[in-house]
């Protein structure tokens, strides 16, 4: 069963010229870009996609890292896209993930680590209805 799920490109990845690399991964997986979108995220979008941790210690630095530049905006389907993508990407902290994930090969560090995806089907319908309302 096919499902989607967003995709964000950080701006750590569109400034160091990574956006190619990373989409051309998930594209050889066999996962389709249904929407794709270059866009900055002001204060108010970063605070309503990262609700759960606005009022985390971690999160300024955050909001100051995800607001700092173009990102990507993508909506990826396939089959168990969101589990496919999450295994893709590597766990959080570049530095920790496995060679030949995403942030295994190409993450420098735990907050600038390239890509947000979606963690559970929950979590992608309410994201991709802030990134992509009128997707349908």
């Amino acid at each position: 069963m096919s499902e989607r799920t967003l995709v964000l490109l950080k701006p750590d990845t569109v400034r160091r010229g990574l956006v190619g690399a990373v989409l051309g991964r998930f594209e050889r997986k066999g996962l389709t870009i249904d929407a794709l979108e270059l866009r900055t995220l002001d204060g108010e979008m970063a605070d309503r996609h990262y609700a759960e941790h606005v009022e985390r210690d971690f999160y300024p630095p955050l909001r100051t890292f995800i607001t700092s530049g173009p990102l990507v905006a993508l909506v990826l389907s396939g089959d168990q896209a969101i589990e496919v993508v999450r295994t893709l990407i590597g766990v959080t902290d570049g530095r920790k993930a496995a060679p030949g994930t995403i942030r295994g090969d190409l993450s420098l560090s735990n907050r600038e680590n390239l890509v947000h995806a979606s963690d559970s089907p929950e979590s992608a319908e309410r994201e991709l209805k802030l990134f992509f309302p009128d997707l349908g």
